[in-house]
C-alpha cells in the first residue's frame, strides 16, 4: 500500500475502475451504480491514509455541477409554468420531508452536522448534496481544521450507508409496490396512455424499435389517377404525403402541383407509413423500387426557439405550418435535455426541444427557418464553459444572513445556478455556447466520480468509528427518508393532483433523482411512458435538492 500513499493518482483511478466494476453487480433489479461503488472502494482505500489535494476535488465538483445545470437548464425554466405546477408540488413535498426528517434526527439523536448532511444526501439519493454540504461545512465558523475534516468524513460515510438502503427502497417501492397500491398493471396502464397519445395507434415496449422507419417512400403505377394532377392527388390524401418524383417512360418529370399524370406513369410518394399505403387507393398499384426514381431524404436537428411554436402539440405544429405537408417534412423524434420524448401527435413542444426532421433538403431548410435554428454541437465552446464556471464560482461567494444564520450557495450551488442559466441561454440561441450532450455527460459523470473518489479517500479513517457509533440508525434513516416523501407524494399526486398513474410513478422516481429507480420502472412498464413524468421532477429536484445541503448545514451549524 506504500505505493498508493506515495502516488495518490493510483488510488484515485483505482477507485474509479474498481468502483464502477462493483457498481455493475446486480442482485435482482438492484445495482449499486458506479458512484456508490466508487465511494465504497475509495473509503476502503482511504483507511490506508491516502490523500488527494482538495483543489482536485473542488475543480471536478465545479465541472460536474455546472454540467448538470447546463443540461437541465432549458427544461427547468420550461417547467416553471401552470401546467407543470402539479409536478412542482411533488418536488416541494420531497424537500420539506427530507429536510424535516434530517433536522429531526439531528436534534433527536444529537447528530453532528456532517452525519445529518450525509443522511440527507444518501437517503435522497442525490450525490450533489455531498458536495454542497461538504463545502458548506468547510466554511462554518468556530470549527477547528480537525473538526471540519472529521465532519466532512462523516458526510461521506453516512451518505454511503443511507444511499445503499435508500436506493434499494426507492427501486422496490416505485417499481413493485406502487403499482399494487394504485391497483394497476404498470405495463398495461403505460400502453393505454401511450396509445391515447398516438391516437390509439399503439406503441413500442422498452428495448424495442420499429422494424421499418416511420417515414418511407413508395412507388406506384398510375392507373386510378390517370388524367389527374399531382396537386389533386395530394389533396385527396389530405396533404399527408408528398409526391417527390414522377417518371414517364425513360424521362423523369418535375412533380409540380399542376403536372397531369397519365396512364403507366411511375409516381414516388413520401410520407408516414400508414399514409403512403393509402396512396395506392388514389394512384394505382404499388410497384417495386425503380432505379433512378429514388429521392434521398435528409435528416436535420432543429432547436425550437420560435416563441409562437412553444406550447403547441406536434399535430398543431404541422397544421400551423403548411411547409410540413407541402414539402414532405416529418417530425420523427423529440429530444428534451438528455431524454427522448415520444414524437406523438399530442406531444407538446417546449423551448429548447431538439426536433429531428426528415424530408427533402429544400423542404427541411424552409421548415427549420420557421421553427428555430440548426443545432451546432460539433465542438465544445470552452469560452462559454469557462466563463460559466467563473460566474458560478463568484456567485457562490455571496453570503446572505438570515438572522444569525449565514447562508451562501457556495461553489457548488453557484455553479449549479450558473449552469441552469447558461444552458437556458444556449437553448434560446443555439448558434453559440455549444456543449455537446456527449461531452456534457462525460464531464458530468467524470466530475462527480472523481469528486466522490476524493471524498471517500479523505474520509476512510472516520468511516468505521461512525458506523459503530450509530449502528442501525443510518439504515433506518435511509429507508424512512425514502418511504415518507414517496408515500406522501403518491397520495397527493393520485388523489389531489390527478396525475396519470404511470406518469406519477415516474415523477416520484424523478423527485428522488433516482436513475436506477426509473430504469427498473421502465423495465416493469415495458415502456418509456413513466419517463415523461420523471424528466419534469428530475430536472426540478436536480436544482433544488443540492441547495438543501448548505441550508441544513447553516441551520445546524448556527
Amino acid at each position: 500500500m506504500g505505493i498508493i500513499r506515495d502516488h495518490p493518482e493510483l488510488a484515485l483511478f483505482l477507485s474509479l475502475a474498481a468502483g464502477y466494476l462493483l457498481g455493475k453487480l446486480r442482485v435482482g433489479p438492484i445495482t449499486l451504480g458506479g458512484i456508490c461503488g466508487t465511494l465504497i472502494v475509495s473509503l476502503l482505500l482511504g483507511t490506508q491514509h491516502v490523500s488527494v489535494d482538495d483543489d482536485v476535488r473542488s475543480v471536478f465538483f465545479a465541472l460536474f455541477i455546472f454540467s448538470l445545470g447546463y443540461m437541465a437548464g432549458p427544461q427547468f425554466f420550461a417547467n416553471l409554468n401552470r401546467r407543470s405546477l402539479r409536478f412542482f408540488v411533488l418536488c416541494l413535498v420531497e424537500l420539506v420531508c427530507v429536510l424535516g426528517i434530517a433536522f429531526g434526527l439531528a436534534k433527536s439523536f444529537d447528530l453532528d452536522v456532517g452525519t445529518a448532511s450525509g443522511i440527507l444526501a444518501g437517503a435522497a439519493t442525490e450525490s450533489a448534496v455531498v458536495g454542497t454540504a461538504t463545502e458548506a461545512i468547510g466554511k462554518l465558523d468556530g470549527l477547528t481544521a480537525g473538526q471540519i475534516e472529521q465532519y466532512q468524513g462523516h458526510v461521506a460515510t453516512a451518505y454511503t450507508v443511507c444511499y445503499l438502503f435508500g436506493l434499494i427502497t426507492i427501486v422496490i417501492y416505485t417499481s413493485q409496490i406502487m403499482p399494487m397500491l394504485l391497483r394497476i398493471n404498470l405495463a398495461d396502464a403505460s400502453r393505454e396512455w401511450w396509445q391515447r397519445m398516438r391516437g390509439n395507434q399503439g406503441g413500442l415496449e422498452s428495448g424495442q424499435r420499429e422494424a421499418m422507419p416511420d417515414v418511407v417512400g413508395r412507388t406506384f403505377l398510375v392507373t386510378r389517377a390517370d388524367g389527374r394532377t399531382v396537386g389533386s392527388v395530394q389533396e385527396a390524401l389530405s396533404g399527408r404525403v408528398t409526391v417527390e418524383a414522377v417518371q414517364r417512360g425513360a424521362k423523369r418529370l418535375t412533380p409540380d402541383p399542376g403536372l397531369k399524370l397519365t396512364l403507366s406513369d411511375l409516381v414516388m410518394v413520401v410520407g408516414l407509413r400508414p399514409d403512403t399505403i393509402e396512396a395506392g387507393r388514389e394512384i394505382g398499384p404499388e410497384t417495386g423500387a425503380v432505379p433512378g426514381l429514388d429521392t434521398p431524404l435528409a435528416t436535420q436537428q432543429v432547436a425550437v426557439t420560435d416563441k409562437a411554436t412553444v406550447g403547441h402539440s406536434i399535430d398543431s405544429l404541422v397544421a400551423r405550418h403548411p411547409e410540413f405537408r407541402r414539402d414532405g417534412v416529418y417530425v420523427t423524434d423529440v429530444l428534451r435535455g438528455d431524454q427522448d420524448i415520444p414524437a406523438a401527435p399530442e406531444t407538446e413542444v417546449r423551448r429548447g426541444d431538439i426536433l429531428t426532421l426528415v424530408g427533402a433538403r429544400a423542404g427541411l431548410d424552409r421548415v427549420v427557418a420557421k421553427l428555430g435554428a440548426v443545432v451546432k454541437n460539433d465542438a465544445t465552446d470552452f469560452i462559454y464553459l469557462g466563463f460559466g464556471i467563473v460566474a458560478g464560482s463568484l456567485l457562490g461567494q455571496i453570503v446572505v444572513k438570515f438572522g444569525d444564520v449565514p447562508l451562501s450557495l457556495g461553489t457548488g450551488g453557484g455553479c449549479l445556478v450558473a449552469g441552469l442559466v447558461f444552458g437556458w441561454l444556449r437553448s434560446l440561441r443555439p448558434t453559440f455556447g455549444a456543449y455537446p450532450p456527449q461531452a456534457a455527460t462525460t464531464l458530468k459523470d467524470m466530475g462527480l466520480a472523481v469528486f466522490i473518489a476524493c471524498t471517500g479517500l479523505a474520509s476512510g479513517p472516520q468511516a468505521w468509528p461512525l458506523i459503530k457509533e450509530y449502528g442501525a440508525l443510518l439504515p433506518v434513516a435511509g429507508i424512512a427518508m425514502v418511504l415518507v416523501p414517496a408515500t406522501v407524494s403518491l397520495l397527493i399526486g393520485n388523489r389531489l393532483l390527478k396525475i396519470e398513474k404511470p406518469l406519477l410513478i415516474g415523477a416520484i422516481a424523478g423527485q428522488q433523482c433516482s436513475t436506477p429507480a426509473i430504469t427498473a420502472i421502465t423495465q416493469v412498464a415495458r415502456s418509456s411512458v413513466p419517463l415523461i413524468g420523471y424528466t419534469i421532477t428530475y430536472t426540478l429536484s436536480n436544482f433544488l435538492l443540492p441547495l438543501t445541503g448548505p441550508l441544513l448545514v447553516g441551520v445546524l451549524g448556527s
